[in-house]
């Protein structure tokens, strides 16, 4: 389809469905909305019928944007779930966990550092530490919110400083199209201690983990979930599960572990490890060129047969059982596939259709930048880039070409912190956007209510970018000092964590003593 260039309009789809959601506490209709004005806007510009043309560009759109590598892995996982939940694995592993991690805050830790350490890519990294995690942090009566809050949040942070992983492939792809560096990955190495939002995010997840300083809707949650009410999505799901008493813990690993071996394989397999070009015989190499999505499909069908394998013949389950539970955990997947295709769909209208990466690009272009703003307005412009398509990567592919020319022609001495500030902000935008899809699959993999998890999230989100923002100015007045320039940012973000738990502790507390009242 011919693309149409719709100015400031082009803003307004994603705008009409994240306010909409954010309203009405429904996402998928709020997403079909934006959709269908977003086709609509493209149909009158190119003169289309704007009933007939609307419905059929939305449904165009919808058909060649979705992935369905990720699709078959998200039910394929909801399958791996559920087999194993029915074998008793879940159970037998909520069970030894307790025994070894003793207290909330040692299931905080493990949680978040399970997400560090799973960095290769952010989708795996979203779903699988959720289905570990879970029976842990339900143990410790830690919100559903809290634990998408902590997968999300090492998710996409983690893989954008780390040097091996699918984000980094990315980045250092769109950095030698520029034909400005010798060395691309030296390049992304430079930006790591500047890439101030991922520093940060991670800096706040250890914090809240080690200390109770929760605040905003997360604090009203975790008080929930202090008195029972977790905040959990699949108990409908779970209604339908006849557990195993014969589970064991290896029930639970051994399938995770095979997901991870056969995904790494996968990923080798697909990025020339094992091909004919020489040049990819290297894990760094082959990581760097591989395609994620269909070789973590693979990965999570191999899992199933190893399940298969453990779990019929020890009549944890029979047969048939085995595939009612493999239906059953598709089943589960299908809201979290629904909203990714839209999610998937609202990003194709915006950015291939109505052309907003151009809008932006223009705005930007049009513009006299101060040299010492230049790495704030950099971050906040990626950030409203990414929050409006859903998409980092997209929106780092379509800035870095751009920064590049503009930091060298105003200030040459901040590339380095002004690429870092790209990155930085489209990290944000998709870690807090509503249509972003590791947003989606960190609720999906937690089992929390979508927009509960967007909502609990955005004041976190929105003070870490706050303190960034304040640290890349910090960086543009004093040269890209990079000890300047992260102390001020991690200063400032702690002394406001602080105070405001405090605020809410005290309101909580005036709220306590009005109920004694009565």
């Amino acid at each position: 389809m011919e693309a149409y260039y719709a100015g400031w309009l082009s803003i307004l789809p994603p705008i009409i469905a994240i306010v909409l959601a954010l309203v009405t506490k429904e996402v998928l209709t709020s997403l079909m909305c934006g959709i269908l004005t977003g086709t609509l806007i493209y149909t009158v510009g190119v003169g289309l019928n704007p009933i007939v043309g609307t419905v059929e560009t939305a449904f165009n759109v919808m058909v060649d944007k979705a992935d369905l590598n990720i699709l078959i892995f998200c039910c394929l996982l909801g399958a791996l779930v559920f087999v194993v939940s029915a074998a008793g694995g879940s159970s037998a592993y909520g069970r030894w966990a307790t025994t070894k991690i003793r207290n909330k805050k040692l299931a905080l830790l493990s949680t978040s550092a399970l997400g560090a350490i799973i960095f290769i890519d952010d989708y795996f990294n979203c779903l699988t530490v959720g289905t570990v995690m879970k029976p842990v942090t339900d143990k410790y009566k830690i919100s559903r919110a809290k634990l998408a809050y902590i997968i999300d949040s090492t998710a996409a942070p983690v893989c954008i400083i780390a040097p091996v992983s699918s984000w980094a492939a990315a980045v250092g792809s769109n950095l030698q199209s520029t034909g400005h560096f010798e060395s691309d990955f030296a390049a992304f190495i430079s930006t790591i201690p500047f890439n101030l939002y991922a520093i940060l995010s991670l800096v706040m997840v250890l914090t809240l983990c080690l200390k109770d300083l929760d605040f905003g809707p997360m604090e009203e949650r975790e008080l929930r979930a202090a008195r029972g009410d977790l905040g959990a999505v699949e108990l409908n799901a779970e209604q339908k599960l006849t557990i195993s008493d014969r589970g064991t813990v290896l029930d639970m690993l051994v399938p995770i572990v095979a997901l991870i071996i056969f995904s790494v394989l996968g990923m080798l397999y697909n990025g020339g490890f094992w091909g004919e070009d020489p040049a990819f015989h290297s894990v760094g190499a082959a990581f760097g060129n591989c395609t994620a999505a269909p070789a973590l499909a693979w990965g999570c069908f191999g899992a199933l047969v190893v399940a298969m394998i453990m779990f019929v013949p020890r009549k944890l389950m029979s047969f048939k059982g085995f595939m009612d539970s493999i239906q059953e955990g598709m089943k589960s997947m299908l809201p979290a596939c629904a909203i990714l295709m839209l999610a998937w769909t609202i990003s194709g209208v915006c950015r291939d259709l109505l052309l907003t990466a151009d809008f932006v690009k223009d705005v930007v272009a049009g513009s006299t930048i101060p040299g010492a703003l230049l790495p704030a307005l950099i971050f906040a412009i990626a950030a409203f880039l990414s929050f409006s398509t859903g998409t980092a990567w997209g929106t780092f592919g379509i800035l870095i070409p751009i920064v590049v020319p503009v930091a060298e022609a105003v200030a040459p001495e901040l590339m380095v912190v002004s690429l870092a500030a790209t990155l930085s902000g489209s990290v944000f935008g998709d870690h807090c956007s509503p249509i972003s899809d590791t947003t989606i699959l960190s609720s999906t993999g937690a089992g929390c209510n979508h927009l509960e998890h967007v909502s609990t999230q955005m004041p976190y989100a929105g003070l870490v970018a706050g303190c960034c923002f304040v640290g890349y100015l910090v960086a543009g007045f004093t040269a890209a000092n990079v000890w300047l320039t992260l102390g001020s940012a991690l200063l400032l973000l702690v002394g406001v964590i602080v105070v405001l738990h405090r605020r809410c502790m005290a309101k909580e507390a005036r709220t306590i003593g009005k109920r004694e009242t009565v």
